[in-house]
């Protein structure tokens, strides 16, 4: 069960998915201090995405895109100068309702958003698109993609995060609702990255 309000961790180059482990150094003192108290309380941090033109208020309130993961604290190491290597495990996507002062970090309240799973048929169907793009891919998680037996939301989202995709991109990914709408998105990114590599960025004529 999602806490109704949880502290965010905004970060311009990280997003995480449901089910997926994401390690992370903890170096500034806000952000210290927030895993303190997670770690003395419900033991759950919202990870959200910075828009871009977050640099201009970075060490304020820069605007984040509405819709993030919650993770639950699974390893904390902490440094002998008060930094954490910490690890989360993604537990649900959420949407920012109204946020709340009180803290040098960010709180929000949030409501929790399922995924859903959408027609067995379908679903395997638009795994085995994936797994052919994937396998056209010369840097693309073989081992993951030939493993038959992960679940349909396992497999979408651990190709949404290891793969080596923009936060715009994974973002666009965490934004869909279903399953088969993540899988169609993944889709759509690696056809468009294998149309750039057979006709370069500027694209050709012929391709419409």
């Amino acid at each position: 069960m999602l806490p109704r309000v949880i502290p965010l961790f905004p970060l311009p180059n990280a997003v995480l998915f449901p089910g997926m482990p994401l390690p992370l150094h903890v170096f500034e003192p806000r952000y210290r201090k927030l895993v303190a108290d997670v770690l003395g309380g419900q033991g759950v941090i919202g990870m959200v995405l910075l828009k871009p033109g977050w640099e201009s208020d970075y060490h304020g309130r820069p605007a984040v895109y509405p819709v993030g993961c919650a993770g639950r604290l699974e390893e904390c190491d902490p440094c002998a100068d008060g930094r954490f290597n910490i690890v989360l495990k993604g537990v649900s996507r959420f949407r920012i309702g109204e946020e709340h002062a009180g803290q040098p970090y960010r709180l929000a309240s949030v409501a929790p958003l399922g995924d859903a799973p959408g027609d067995a048929l379908a679903l395997d169907q638009l795994r085995g698109r994936v797994r052919a793009a994937i396998g056209r891919e010369a840097d693309g998680p073989t081992l993951l993609v030939t493993s038959p037996d992960l679940p349909h939301e396992l497999f979408v989202n651990a190709l949404c995060q290891s793969l080596s995709l923009s936060p715009v991109e994974q973002q666009s990914l965490l934004d869909c609702d279903t399953l088969p709408a993540r899988y169609t998105r993944l889709l759509e990114i690696l056809d468009f990255r294998q149309l750039e590599r057979t006709y370069g960025r500027g694209g050709s004529e012929s391709v419409h």
